[in-house]
């Protein structure tokens, strides 16, 4: 039986992170990977292939061209799902190559096969022909990610009724989808196949949606949905989902509605990949979703020597935050000096349009009582907006009254994951509204929007005081 200093199950972003962090300290560290190939979730069925799918719908839809050229206008007629899916095998097979090599260059070992606890100090992985092999560490780190949530009510058979995971795998492009769940992945598939003019109809038990963000930027972007055609039912239950034939699914609302279409997206949440751990060997529990409890500040789990990052502990579940949380991880399991996580980071939501804030929303800033001031701008006011004909998009920052310090960033838009960055980092250096005003931004950008909402806030803002 081998024994390593750290053992990580799981090679998604929060896995691969902790393993290289800790190989980079000189310790001896094993990965261990149920699939195929090295990258998790994030690689093979989640943040990598759902970006990728958007980008090629974009791209041969000629999406981003139609404020010009009219709604008619396709870069590649007669889209066919295969179309979509050439370029994500070339983007996976890219991804799993550098991951691959990191852990090489590294020396970070790997074992494919399924994990489990023995004791809190061994696991077991089980390989494809069934052979057993132990292995022992002095910590751990668990990254096994999650599952689509699959409840038995739902008639899932791979091709009509599918998952969040087997959407990728659509046989051909369907004239109807109806999308069940109006959380971020939910959001993200019903705004892609809308941009393939597909009708989509958005079904959500809840009064609303996204309920973490801005609510002003909730509603600019649900104003975008509803004029591209998207079919919204909020407060609707799902009481039944039934198959009437070959690309024919109706799902029954509560108070008497249905919806009809050719496939129906089940995107309803997600559970943590724990069953599979026999984590009651090794001390831990974990909540009605299969999800693990961690120090915030450490990601250590109630057993001192083992430790959990990424989706499997719940919110923000996000790539770029799971790859910190693996990093912090690994530095606390091997007593190596961590930085705090930061307090505020960027979330991105990959619908069409991007959704990316960062800091405190309006609700929030209220709640805490802090007097301020908002700035808006509408791409359509920046030159840059007129010269990619977007008619759409906007960003907001929020300020203190008192200090002026931003505390929050907010855009809806043609690439608002990527302009997110410069708003984050005046916040989380303590920057003031007048970096915006007093800064030069390069001319034509959709970045000379931060100018222009500094600018609408400063005229309602108190003047500075001597």
């Amino acid at each position: 039986m081998e024994h390593y200093d750290l053992i990580v199950i799981g090679s998604g972003p929060a896995g691969r992170r902790a393993a290289i962090q800790a190989a980079k300290f000189g310790r001896d560290v094993l990965v261990v990977e149920r699939g195929r190939r090295v990258g998790g979730v994030s690689v093979h069925t989640g943040t990598i292939p759902s970006k990728t799918l958007r980008e090629t719908v974009l791209n041969l839809t000629g999406w981003r061209e139609r404020g010009f050229y009219g709604s008619s206008y396709r870069v590649k007629q007669d889209l066919t799902a295969a179309d979509l899916r050439a370029r994500l095998h070339i983007t996976l097979n890219h991804e799993v190559d550098v991951l691959e090599h990191q852990f090489s260059r590294n020396k970070v070992d790997t074992v494919r096969g399924e994990a489990r606890f023995v004791e809190s100090h061994m696991i077991e992985v089980e390989g494809d022909a069934g052979e057993i092999l132990k292995y022992s560490a002095d910590k751990f780190v668990i990254a096994v990610g999650t599952n689509p949530f699959r409840p038995g009510y739902v008639p899932f058979d791979g091709k009509f009724v599918l998952d969040s995971d087997e959407i990728l795998d659509l046989g051909e492009i369907p004239r109807s989808i109806a999308v069940i769940g109006a959380g971020v992945i939910g959001v993200e598939y019903a705004s892609i196949f809308s941009a393939l003019d597909v009708h989509v109809t958005l079904i959500e038990p809840r009064e609303t949606m996204l309920d973490f963000l801005d609510k002003e930027l909730v509603a600019d972007f649900t104003h975008q949905l509803r004029d591209r055609g998207i079919a919204m039912r909020f407060g609707a239950k799902v009481e039944a989902i039934e198959k009437h034939g070959s690309a024919d699914c109706e799902i029954k609302l509560e108070g008497g509605r249905s919806v009809r279409s050719n496939v129906i997206l089940f995107a309803a949440g997600r559970m943590g990949a724990t069953p599979s751990l026999n984590l009651d060997s090794c001390g831990l529990s974990v909540d009605h979703r299969g999800r693990l409890k961690v120090d915030p500040e450490t990601f250590q789990t109630e057993v001192s020597h083992i430790f959990a990052a990424g989706d499997v502990i719940g919110f923000p579940s996000l790539a770029s935050t799971s790859m910190e949380q693996g990093r912090i991880a690994s530095c606390h399991a091997l007593g190596e000096a961590a930085h705090d996580p930061p307090e505020y980071f960027p979330y991105g939501i990959y619908a069409v349009p991007e959704i990316s804030t960062v800091g405190m929303t309006e609700e929030e800033i209220k709640e805490r009582g802090i007097p301020y001031e908002c700035g808006v701008a509408r791409f359509r006011e920046t030159s840059r907006g007129h010269i990619m004909g977007l008619d759409t998009g906007m960003l907001k920052m929020i300020f203190s009254l008192k200090t002026r310090r931003l505390l929050g960033c907010h855009i809806v838009g043609e690439g608002a994951t990527e302009l997110v960055h410069i708003g984050q980092a005046v916040l989380n250096l303590r920057g003031t509204l007048e970096y915006f005003v007093e800064n030069t931004f390069n001319y034509p950008t959709l970045a000379e929007a931060y100018k222009i909402a500094a600018l609408d806030a400063w005229n309602r803002m108190p003047p500075l005081e001597d």
